[in-house]
């Protein structure tokens, strides 16, 4: 058994809209096909992934660095035990090999895609969904679980475009959502908590909103937006301040007291490490963020979920960013604590398929080999072009 060919695509993101950073309509994602010389059905088995929402894809450094050596390796050396199924962390050894420690950016990003579809990949060689093959892989038993789900948005709407923040939650609980986050740090403070009290009414209480500042605030304006949201009770108060600036994380935390969110800008275990050592976060309180597909995939996802654990926090405080499949299977693979969904953005890549029914603010992923992305129907075509 052997890889016989790696392709990689830049997938333009659907859907103007902007946080209190950026905007995403510039935004692409790398689409990635591991193929291999196992015929099934007449085609190949083919493992497909990508690397995550909200960053750039990684065209040049999968393609002129990571693939070559891919293709260069010994077939047998990126093999599991037994011949079987490839093995997730030796195919992560090979595409990061020659490259130094630490500068964990695009590089990140760019190794994920490649290896999550070594994880779809192994799945599909089982017959079975990603959840199953992750939660045996790192020793837990295979169970399709429903897991609870809230939707990432609440964007800033210019005024006459017709839509409003009122509006983009009630249509989210229409398709059974019932927690929902929401972006504050792009308007001025008053005008902000204008925004979340509409919001409120709609969410329908402090315990199902959420709040993202997206890295914004320096420690002044944390502490302003502190005072203001703090009496309000919200279920998370989400990335602060610049997510390496962990002493700002710390202050902010004690000046807010409610719980927090963070991690998903740091790529490494490494930087959990030191979000844990010196970010002030709390054991069974605040809320990990960190996302496989933008840190070297879930090989080095386990770890930080490892480094979690052995600082005295519960792995059901990470909750990934992201709101796509791929999270989806990982969550419920290694039982983590909730999901996030793009149901109205993001798209071809946003939300889940229409196989994965979302009831009572709860989803569970299809049975679909591996991590269902050709089920998706706005992401089906993509896979069709990439493969054929």
């Amino acid at each position: 058994m052997r890889i016989v060919d790696i392709r990689e695509i830049a997938v333009p993101l659907e859907g103007a809209v902007a946080n209190a950073v950026v905007n995403f309509s510039e935004h692409t994602v790398s689409l990635v096909a591991v193929i291999t010389d196992v015929v099934r059905n007449g085609r190949p088995v083919i493992g497909i992934g990508f690397n995550s929402i909200g960053r750039f894809a990684q065209s040049g450094i999968i393609q002129t660095r990571m693939i070559p050596r891919l293709r260069a390796a010994a077939p047998a050396s990126l093999l599991a035990e037994g011949g079987r199924q490839f093995d997730a962390a030796k195919v992560l050894a090979s595409i990061l090999r020659n490259e130094k420690p630490g500068g964990h950016g695009d590089r990140a990003g760019a190794a994920a895609a490649i290896e999550l579809a070594i994880w779809d990949l192994n799945a599909k060689l089982a017959d079975e969904p990603a959840y199953a093959t992750i939660a045996r892989a790192f020793g837990r038993t295979p169970q399709a679980t429903p897991v609870e789900v809230y939707t990432g948005g609440g964007y800033y709407y210019a005024a006459g475009t017709g839509q409003s923040l009122h509006d983009e939650f009630q249509a989210y609980r229409d398709m059974g959502f019932e927690s929902f986050k929401m972006k504050i740090g792009g308007a001025p403070l008053a005008e902000d908590m204008r925004r979340v009290e509409e919001a409120l009414k709609v969410a329908g209480g402090p315990a199902r909103l959420m709040v993202d500042a997206n890295g914004r605030f320096d420690l002044a304006t944390a502490q302003a937006y502190a005072r203001e949201l703090k009496p309000l009770g919200l279920r998370w108060f989400e990335e602060i301040g610049d997510p390496l600036d962990y002493q700002l994380n710390r202050e902010a935390i004690e000046a807010y007291g409610g719980p927090v969110a963070t991690g998903e800008n740091l790529f490494s275990a490494i930087d959990t490490l030191n979000l844990v050592r010196f970010g002030g976060m709390r054991p069974g309180l605040d809320i990990f963020q960190m996302d496989a597909g933008l840190s070297y995939g879930l090989t080095e996802y386990a770890r930080m979920i490892d480094i979690l654990e052995a600082h005295g926090f519960d792995r059901r405080q990470a909750v990934p960013h992201g709101g796509h499949l791929i999270n989806l299977h990982m969550v419920v693979g290694l039982g983590l604590g909730a999901c996030e969904a793009y149901p109205g953005v993001f798209q071809p890549f946003g939300g889940y398929s229409s196989a994965c029914e979302i009831r009572h603010a709860k989803v569970r992923p299809s049975e679909a080999p591996g991590f269902g992305l050709e089920q998706k129907q706005e992401l089906a075509p993509l896979i069709r072009e990439l493969t054929r």
